[in-house]
């Protein structure tokens, strides 16, 4: 695989894109898109966004030291684009954008209705970095639509058809091709591979993917009794 050097970017791709909703000390709200976001820590839960000092959200975000991560659907990427390139300064984004601002439970900042996801976030510290400050904040609250939970409860993310950004476009999350530990759990076990593609066995899957199952040691077999808290 022949490879070319290039100089120093931020070639991390794909990454996660999410409206990001804020406030000004008058309560006026507004909604900045971002695709530098993510999770940094589980106990207790913290995430970080990346912002421009530039940006109007900046300020508004800095002074209410509050912001809620709304996740967006693909029916919500024309809004979400436009809430990425509009400025608030200008413009009424959940106007424009029909969208719904909704009282959250924890934050002095409106989640928005139309994301099935979002999470009510307080700012615990502010790190300059160069060109972005971020933001270290976290999660107080998580509300989720209950269409999106199975009869026992279980979230079942996949029905939000989220989406996500790669190197300037957007994309739609495609089909499952595995699930944390897959890798290491003997054949019999690979139960839940029938819902990974439509219509095809365990072991078809498996071929799918270009992967074999591997041996199960000892220790993956104890492991494989405790409950699981990691994430991919």
């Amino acid at each position: 695989m022949a490879k070319q050097i290039w100089k120093p970017s931020t070639m991390l791709n794909p990454v996660p894109v999410v409206m990001v909703s804020c406030s000004d000390s008058d309560g006026k709200p507004n909604i900045i898109t971002l695709a530098w976001a993510g999770t940094i820590n589980s106990d207790p839960p913290m995430v970080s966004i990346s912002v421009r000092k530039q940006r109007y959200s900046y300020e508004l975000i800095k002074q209410k030291g509050q912001f809620v991560i709304n996740l967006p659907t693909r029916n919500l990427t024309f809004a979400t684009d436009f809430c990425g390139v509009k400025s608030g300064k200008d413009v009424d984004k959940f106007a424009e954008m029909k969208l719904t601002p909704e009282r959250a439970s924890k934050v002095e900042v409106p989640l928005i209705r139309e994301c099935p996801v979002n999470l009510e976030c307080i700012v615990r510290q502010v790190m300059e970095l160069g060109s972005h400050d971020l933001f270290l904040a976290e999660v107080v609250a998580t509300n989720v639509d209950e269409k999106l939970l199975d009869e026992n409860g279980k979230l079942d993310l996949h029905k939000a058809e989220l989406i996500c950004y790669s190197h300037g476009e957007y994309y739609p999350l495609g089909a499952s091709l595995g699930y944390f530990g897959y890798s290491v759990t003997r054949r019999k076990n690979l139960k839940r591979n029938q819902n990974i593609t439509a219509g095809k066995k365990p072991s078809e899957n498996l071929k799918s993917t270009n992967r074999k199952p591997r041996p199960v040691s000892g220790k993956y077999k104890a492991a494989g009794k405790k409950k699981n808290n990691h994430s991919i």
